[in-house]
């Protein structure tokens, strides 16, 4: 005699309260409220400086996604490839530094990994004489070879020494920033025929191809992004390395009980976060600028700090972290156009990134609830089984 099992049928009421409770006690409402907060008061600074608050937001709107005053449909979209363009770099520099905090590692040396991938892939670039997709295979490994020793080395000292990864880190941006101006003064990189600090043009047949014609700049480092992103997650999610990278990450001590090489785990995590970081500099010369400057990293070193937090460490939230930031960078110089200043953008970041960093806050603000570690499937569970 068998018996059988039914599986009643999950009243629709009880799918939607599970799927509220579950949204508002998670992590992403916080970096979604951070975003609404930011915006609420970069209204108020526009209201201060006598602007117009609906026409600035349109302005940032036009810039970074679609401009209806342009002629024809793809230069009305051209804002839109803008911020892809712009956020290709944070992206890849919000995944390296996500994938060390992620491993309870502070990687706060971003902006020196750029730089090295940014040198590397440039003496590749104008060095070899390849075919053009090895060319390009072949700088953009220099890259990430050139950035990941870089970071395996604060890696291989705090696994070794116990080292401070902040501290050596910040360091070494100093060291980097050095490094890049004394290059580009040396005969072995600088341009001939110039005083400026700038390097010889990297070859045609490195460079990332442009996706779309002039006039737009749009070229494949979002592909090199997005297929990051994948690999990112592919990593974290479904390699034996991600979960011990993660189990570090949640405890170091433990792992080690475990039978877990934290010394190893916590080495090769620098030297991935690192090669991402370098592969963001490798974005900038071999896609937007085609050689090497000083101002190659600007601040997207430190901008991909609050990516990699408002997008929870996680790479999808990073990818449309970086998007967000992206979308602010193109948006910018169209917003000046209403009389607000470019610094009105560094308001609305530093207010994000004060909001992720303190979550209490927000759930204080709008009286959000806890976290109590149900998920959507142990929230219907229980309200059968009360019933």
């Amino acid at each position: 005699m068998s018996t059988t099992t039914e599986t009643k049928p999950v009243p629709f009421g009880v799918k939607v309260r599970a799927a509220l409770h579950v949204a508002v006690r998670s992590e992403w409402i916080i970096s979604l409220l951070a975003v609404v907060i930011a915006f609420i008061v970069g209204a108020f600074f526009i209201w201060l400086a006598d602007s117009s608050i609906i026409d600035t937001y349109w302005r940032l709107f036009k810039g970074s996604i679609f401009n209806p005053d342009r002629d024809g449909f793809l230069n009305q979209i051209r804002s839109l490839t803008e911020t892809f363009r712009n956020a290709a770099p944070l992206i890849l520099a919000g995944l390296g530094l996500g994938l060390g905090f992620r491993a309870g590692l502070f990687n706060i040396g971003g902006q020196g990994q750029i730089i090295l991938g940014a040198i590397g892939a440039t003496y590749v670039g104008f060095t070899f004489n390849l075919p053009y997709f090895a060319h390009l295979l072949v700088a953009l490994v220099g890259a990430v070879l050139v950035a990941g020793i870089w970071g395996g080395f604060v890696g291989f000292l705090k696994a070794r020494t116990g080292a401070n990864e902040v501290i050596v880190t910040i360091m070494l941006n100093s060291i980097a920033a050095s490094l890049l101006v004394y290059l580009l003064s040396n005969d072995l990189f600088q341009q001939l025929g110039t005083s400026e600090l700038k390097s010889k043009p990297i070859a045609a047949e490195a460079r990332l191809p442009h996706i779309l014609p002039a006039p737009f700049t749009l070229h494949a480092g979002i592909i090199v992004a997005i297929l990051a992103t994948i690999f990112v997650w592919w990593l974290l999610e479904r390699s034996k390395f991600g979960f011990e990278l993660r189990a570090v990450g949640s405890n170091a001590s433990a792992s080690q009980t475990a039978g877990m090489s934290t010394g190893k785990v916590i080495t090769m995590t620098m030297f991935v976060s690192a090669a991402l970081c370098g592969l963001a500099g490798a974005n900038q010369v071999l896609g937007t600028f085609g050689s090497l400057t000083p101002d190659v990293a600007g601040s997207i070193g430190f901008d991909a700090i609050t990516v990699a937090l408002l997008g929870r460490n996680k790479p999808i939230g990073i990818f449309l972290a970086g998007l967000l930031f992206g979308a602010f960078s193109a948006g910018a110089p169209l917003m000046q156009g209403a009389g607000v200043p470019v610094d009105m953008i560094l308001i609305l970041q530093s207010v994000i990134v004060l909001l992720i960093a303190a979550p209490p806050l927000i759930r204080w603000i709008f009286r959000i609830p806890k976290p109590d570690g149900k998920t959507y499937r142990e929230y219907i569970t229980l309200q059968q089984e009360a019933k």
